[in-house]
């Protein structure tokens, strides 16, 4: 089979430093990869190799078909991408920006409007298109800058946490954007750290954490792994949370996780939901909220780093890239949306 991406065996050193540590994924083409991870797990570092910005320290890539260090000319011709910044010039407006890419680009500057100009109408910036990009509110620039990554009607579309720091609103526009895009026959590799975003958007997820894949499947799969279903227990009572802990985790048979007062666990029984009701009826414990769901890609995640995405801190860049690329982020972001 042949993928829209594809990378075996990646690794990448940045000194001592060890930001990759044999990352292989593929993509077919009009898919959505989900690619997740926390802070300094090396989800920036891969899509800068799979974009041709950094060169891999071992291992190798295609990308549309095409080595990413022999033919990287090649990839750069069919690529977009939007990275953890935006990379469109503040100064000029919303038109211009976009007519620059083009131009950059080599389409003529009359096909540069018009492509401009649908591009604007497509991410609904219309009436700001003559207003400087500085103007624009967060939500909008991302929009911009997604915008600008599309002008040269890339095949690929490489999405670096593009949703990071927007509002719910400005985060589902950007959504609808990208299932607009894989209709279209683009293929789009996404980093998140939002599990939501993932369980929503992505066809086939990759978890990388400490520079490596430690599972793969799509969202239902992950799922699975970490039980068919979830029980969700909250005492009415916070002080009898501990209490309700240890009869939950009795019966389930797992250890069970308490958090703002409710306690969960994975099940595969539905069955043993009354009978944690009667027994902690028995104990005493008066319950205020029950539930029984089907598992969630937060609790894939914390079965798999040991950490919720919520608790996620950030951590040095070093995993990253070192001081001299984050001082050339802005520069390389323009640099992928113009490929």
């Amino acid at each position: 089979m042949t993928y829209a991406i594809q990378a075996d065996g990646l690794v990448k050193r940045f000194g001592d430093t060890e930001a990759l540590a044999g990352v292989s994924l593929t993509a077919q083409a009009g898919t959505v990869l989900g690619v997740l991870g926390p802070n300094g797990a090396g989800k920036t570092t891969t899509t800068r190799i799979l974009a041709t910005l950094i060169e891999p320290t071992g291992g190798s890539a295609r990308v549309g078909g095409f080595d990413v260090v022999k033919e990287a000319h090649k990839v750069r011709q069919l690529i977009g991408l939007t990275g953890q910044y935006a990379g469109v010039d503040e100064m000029l407006t919303g038109t211009e920006n976009l007519i620059l890419i083009g131009r950059l680009l080599g389409i003529p500057r009359r096909e540069s409007r018009a492509r401009a100009a649908e591009l604007l109408e497509r991410f609904q910036l219309t009436e700001a298109a003559e207003r400087a990009a500085k103007t624009y509110s967060g939500g909008m620039r991302r929009r911009l800058d997604l915008a600008a990554s599309l002008v040269g009607r890339p095949q690929i579309l490489f999405l670096d946490e593009p949703t990071t720091g927007l509002d719910p609103r400005s985060r589902n526009g950007l959504w609808d954007i990208v299932r607009g895009l894989t209709d279209d026959g683009v293929t789009v590799l996404l980093t998140t750290q939002y599990l939501e975003e993932a369980d929503q958007l992505a066809d086939d997820i990759v978890v990388i954490d400490r520079g490596q894949v430690i599972a793969h499947g799509t969202s239902d799969t992950l799922k699975s792994q970490v039980g068919g279903q979830v029980l969700e227990v909250r005492p009415l009572q916070e002080s009898d949370v501990a209490a309700a802990s240890r009869i939950v985790g009795e019966m389930a048979g797992a250890e069970p996780e308490a958090r703002d007062g409710m306690v969960s666990v994975p099940i595969t029984d539905p069955q043993l939901m009354p009978a944690v009701v009667r027994r902690l009826d028995d104990a005493g414990v008066t319950v205020g909220e029950l539930s029984l769901r089907k598992s969630s890609l937060d609790e894939v995640f914390f079965a798999l780093t040991g950490h919720h995405t919520d608790d996620i801190e950030a951590e040095a860049d070093a995993l990253a890239g070192s001081t001299d690329l984050k001082a050339s982020d802005k520069a390389s972001d323009k640099e992928g949306a113009s490929a």
